[in-house]
């Protein structure tokens, strides 16, 4: 153990970060929520609605990013290591705003139909912050919940795989079946950032393993 970590274990860290990664954590469960329900619908006008709420929701999330940064600058002894707090909200932060660019995009593209595997997708995309917002809850004490948070990790990385399976039938199918050229582009694009909002799941989690390594 060299000096920095006795100096650490001895000297009281600021537990003022917990809150805001609780609160962080929250709000992605909120926006994929959100996002579920969105994706079960053909509505455009329920759908303009859901988007105006989970762009609410992304605007939660900056100001609760913003405030984790600032107490980042200006707290000596943080819980765990600095890049891995700041690359912890910052992944959060890239979530809630893939989130925010699927429903952006559907309410712009407007395809005529909504795929039936993006109802699946966002069902998976709610599932892994559910997932999510267990590790976070649990990293108040991360000696003690070693088995709860790796076990919530691996279910991430399992609807990652299931994801990527997914996300690759369904362009086969659409490249295959869609005549419309608009069409096709429409669902292609929305396609690659519901599979991009899982991968970005999936980078929240790989930065709370390595926190796990380095304090459990």
């Amino acid at each position: 153990m060299n000096i920095d970590k006795i100096f650490k274990f001895f000297v009281p860290k600021d537990h003022s970060f917990y809150p805001l990664f609780e609160a962080d954590a929250q709000n992605l469960v909120k926006a994929a929520g959100l996002l579920k329900e969105m994706l079960s619908v053909d509505d455009n006008e329920t759908q303009e609605k859901l988007h105006k709420e989970i762009k609410e929701v992304e605007q939660v999330g900056d100001t609760i990013t913003d405030k984790a940064y600032e107490q980042l600058n200006k707290s000596f002894i943080t819980p765990f290591d600095r890049e891995d707090i700041h690359a912890l909200t910052s992944h959060i932060d890239d979530v809630v705003d893939t989130i925010n660019g699927v429903s952006r995009r559907i309410c712009l593209y407007r395809p005529k139909k909504l795929m039936p595997v993006y109802k699946v997708m966002g069902e998976m995309i709610y599932d892994a912050a559910k997932e999510i917002e267990i590790c976070i809850h649990y990293l108040n004490d991360p000696a003690a919940f070693k088995k709860e948070i790796a076990e919530s990790c691996d279910k991430v990385k399992d609807i990652e795989h299931k994801a990527d399976e997914y996300y690759y039938i369904a362009v086969s199918e659409l490249f295959e079946k869609e005549k419309d050229s608009a069409e096709l582009l429409k669902n292609n694009k929305i396609l690659e950032i519901l599979e991009r909002a899982v991968d970005e799941e999936e980078d929240v989690t790989d930065v709370i393993k390595a926190i796990l390594v380095k304090m459990a």
